[in-house]
This record gives C-alpha cells, sequence and structure tokens, in this order.
C-alpha cells in the first residue's frame, strides 16, 4: 500500500535533518494518513478512503464527499476514487435528464 493520499495525491516529501552543530542528514516527511469511510449522499453508500488529515478537513470544509470529487482535478485522485467519481457524474446526468 503506497503512502499517497486518494484524494489529494499528496506523498512523502524529503528534506534534511538539521542538528544543533548543523550537521545535515536526509530524511522523509510522511503524510499523516488516516483510514475513513466517507459517504456519498447522490449514490447513498458510504466508501474507504485513505486520505491525509489535511484532505478530511478540505472534504468537511466544501460539503462532503460528492462536492469534493466534483471539484477535484482527475489527475490528484487515485483510480479508486476517479472510478466514484465517474459513477456520481453519471448518477447527476441520469437525475437531471429524467
Amino acid at each position: 500500500m503506497s503512502r499517497r493520499c486518494e484524494l489529494t495525491g499528496v506523498g512523502p516529501m524529503v528534506g534534511n535533518n538539521v542538528s544543533h552543530a548543523n550537521n545535515k542528514s536526509k530524511r522523509r516527511f510522511l503524510p499523516n494518513l488516516c483510514d475513513v469511510t466517507l459517504a456519498s449522499e447522490v449514490l447513498g453508500q458510504s466508501y474507504r478512503f485513505r486520505i491525509t488529515a489535511g484532505a478530511l478537513r478540505s472534504v468537511d470544509h466544501v460539503g462532503g464527499l460528492d462536492a469534493f470529487l466534483l471539484k477535484a482535478r482527475d489527475l490528484k485522485l487515485s483510480t479508486r476514487a476517479l472510478k466514484v467519481k465517474r459513477s456520481l457524474k453519471k448518477k447527476m446526468t441520469a437525475t437531471a435528464a429524467a
């Protein structure tokens, strides 16, 4: 399982540990990933995602999973999230046409 957020695409970053004597050694900054279950109101289902804590706050701020997915770019989403987004768009166009 990769250390990458499924909704925002955030992954590990690299930097330096800097000691008091200003010695530098390489280190990795890992994202704060959480296993969460998010509910889609339009589809009437809940989905499990592995997302960062910041992404969870963003989903809450935008107004839920449906609004976040419709606003998000396809390049940043994982394949599972992209699949949910496609089914969400399909369901919304079907209800708008009916």
